[in-house]
């Protein structure tokens, strides 16, 4: 089959969280089935399906482009009358290279960890003007919903115009207009001054199409997931829409629909061959939990084990009436337990994942929060009663036993259901604290996907 002569890079996967609905392995087949090249993933303010796209594009024999739809905060758009910040509008970044990818991942943490917890996590321009903050991306305007589309469409024209002053400063021959034609009204108004700009600045023109669902039949049901998103219903009339158009079109539907604009069309696969990066897996790297109090991991894991199973035994074995013999009788069977699973964890080399699991469980137990042992590896383990979870005595309930108690069972537990799930306002909180509490700045929210539902957790 002979390759599309256009390539998606507007692409929003189900990691669009309540906004895509297209599964990563599902993008791989319309890719392969419409015999396009490469695509581009750009789900908002986020990288979680990066990897794994990678991955799965990779085998399918696509070429994956790493991106992500990142709201700005436009410092050339008035607030609101109440003194809020305006609304972030969102511009496109792809990664060219593995510098390009750093600062992506750079600028995500970001927008989630400068930006207040009420408003959509986005970055700021003086963000992207951080020295060499912008090197190694490709950057598209945003369409008529960007940054320098909400400028025009207001009629502000010196503003628009000092926008794209900044940006093309900062992404020099790296920048692109970017046009969409889903039928919407403000993509109409702004497009004619698109072209304006673009022709007077020698800008390349870039056609993209909003990738959200696989194609048009999946357009209502994907409306039921815009309206969960926002807690409304269907037939409310201020809502978020989109359009039956933000499906994912075929080359010859795109060159058709811009074939006065055949440029626009050809720059996507110019641009395709601008970017040569994909994610590789690497082994887990997990910083030095106990580097600043002198003992090695695996010492301070047992220290604080101990000092918990001796703190349980007073509470919940020991009898009023039992002697020194009686007691070291009783503890016997619990610091065998103990001995065995400190083993495990250390001769597999996992002791800091384990204390600093312990460390924000025992925080969020200070401050509040909701959390709970998920039902995989984690509630059968005797550790985390020990360093600050309610205690589950394996000893007295014979049947909470852990797969991960098997010898080499299993690779570095990132994923283990150990989590802290929390609602509303105080997630943001917890993910500072995160940070704070672990003393390394390389924490990061992960995604969790199981049955259909979506689980934040914060880990390394």
């Amino acid at each position: 089959m002979a390759c599309a002569d256009f390539v998606h890079l507007r692409v929003h996967s189900a990691y669009s969280l309540l906004e895509g609905a297209i599964h990563i392995k599902d993008l791989a087949s319309l890719c392969k089935a419409e015999g396009m090249p490469a695509v581009a993933i750009t789900d908002t303010a986020n990288l979680f399906g990066a990897l794994e796209f990678s991955q799965t594009m990779a085998a399918a024999g696509v070429q994956p482009i790493i991106g992500v739809t990142l709201p700005l905060l436009n410092p050339y758009q008035a607030g609101p009358s109440n003194g809020r910040k305006p609304d972030p509008q969102s511009i496109v970044l792809l990664a060219k290279n593995k510098i390009g990818y750093g600062n992506l991942m750079k600028l995500v943490s970001k927008a989630h960890l400068e930006s207040d917890g009420y408003e959509p996590a986005h970055i700021t321009l003086e963000a992207l003007k951080e020295p060499g903050r912008s090197d190694g991306l490709i950057a598209f305007t945003g369409g008529a919903f960007g940054p320098l589309g909400h400028l025009i469409h207001d009629g502000q024209m010196d503003k628009a115009n000092a926008l794209l002053d900044d940006l093309t400063g900062l992404f020099p021959g790296r920048l692109y207009i970017e046009l969409q034609r889903h039928g919407l009204p403000q993509e109409k108004t702004t497009e004619p001054v698109f072209l304006d700009q673009a022709y007077a600045r020698d800008l390349p023109l870039i056609a993209t199409n909003q990738c959200f669902f696989p194609d048009e039949k999946m357009y209502e049901a994907h409306d039921a997931l815009l309206c969960i998103a926002q807690g409304t219903y269907v037939e409310t009339p201020e809502r978020r829409r989109l359009t039956p158009e933000h499906g994912f079109k075929s080359a010859a539907r795109m060159r058709a629909l811009f074939a006065d604009l055949p440029e626009a069309i050809d720059n996507s696969l110019i641009i395709a061959k601008r970017c040569a990066y994909k994610l590789d897996i690497v082994a887990p790297i997990l910083p030095n939990f106990a580097s600043h109090t002198g003992l090695s991991e695996a010492e301070l894991l047992r220290n604080e084990a101990q000092a918990g199973l001796l703190e349980r035994l007073d509470q919940a074995v020991y009898l009023a009436q039992d002697n020194e013999a009686a007691q070291l009788e009783k503890a016997k069977p619990y610091h065998e337990r103990l001995n065995y699973e400190l083993g495990v964890i250390n001769d597999m080399g996992f002791p800091g994942y384990f204390l600093i699991v312990s460390d924000f469980i025992k925080w969020a137990k200070n401050h509040a929060f909701r959390w709970g042992r998920g039902v995989d590896r984690g509630p059968g383990l005797w550790w985390p009663g020990l360093c600050g979870s309610p205690i589950l005595i394996p000893c007295v309930f014979p049947c909470c036993l852990s797969g991960f108690s098997i010898p080499n069972g299993f690779p570095c537990p990132i994923s283990m259901s150990i989590s802290v799930r929390t609602s509303g306002k105080k997630s943001s909180a917890m993910f500072r604290i995160n940070t704070a509490l672990i003393r390394w700045p390389r924490s990061s929210p992960l995604g969790n996907y199981r049955r259909g539902q979506f689980c934040a957790m914060w880990a390394g």
